[in-house]
């Protein structure tokens, strides 16, 4: 038997033993089930939106994106991504990460249904320690970390819906009137 014929043969035989390699979306829940309040929303919630990375950045006028994936009671379901516009005092940019808990399948469909939009938001967000703070039309939420390792949130559902942030560097100062846009598209 030739080495190359051993060597395929090998790696068909055990490579599905060897662990899965983690990615983006999987640290990204792993952040939150170890920071602080959002790991209980785990438990309880009927689903959630996970964004490893939104960008957002303004000078008078901002945007931010990012794309996501939607899990219904733990399985991945289908896709989604995020826009938002903003207007008024801002100046920077910043990455963070976001997960959406859906407490209910109402919540749950209510945002799986075409494009959903929801309101407002301040927040402020230091190089090397992140903070944040939001205040919606979905409810409230904040976060700190000193590392993404130490991430802490709090916060609870509003109209079904609890989000949470968790900086991932930049300084963005802002007190702005923003709307967040989200489309889903259904894996088929």
């Amino acid at each position: 038997m030739s080495k190359r014929l051993f060597l395929l043969l090998s790696l068909v035989l055990f490579l599905p033993a060897a662990p899965a390699w983690a990615d983006e979306y999987t640290d990204t829940i792993k952040i939150f089930r170890n920071a602080g309040q959002s790991a209980e929303f785990f438990k309880t919630a009927y689903g959630y939106a996970v964004f490893p990375t939104i960008a957002k950045g303004g000078v008078g006028v901002g945007a931010a994106y990012g794309t996501g994936r939607v899990y219904e009671r733990g399985r991945h379901v289908g896709n989604t991504s995020m826009t938002q516009v903003s207007l008024g005092l801002q100046l920077g940019g910043q990455a963070y990460r976001q997960i959406i808990f859906f407490e209910d399948e109402e919540a749950f469909r209510r945002f799986t249904s075409g494009n959903f939009e929801f309101g407002a938001e301040a927040s402020a967000v230091a190089i090397t320690l992140g903070a944040s703070a939001k205040a919606t039309s979905t409810g409230t939420s904040a976060g700190a970390s000193a590392s993404q390792r130490d991430a802490t949130t709090a916060g609870k559902y509003h109209r079904g819906m609890a989000i949470f942030t968790v900086a991932k560097g930049g300084l963005m100062y802002e007190a702005v009137v923003a709307g967040q846009k989200f489309s889903y598209e259904k894996l088929k």
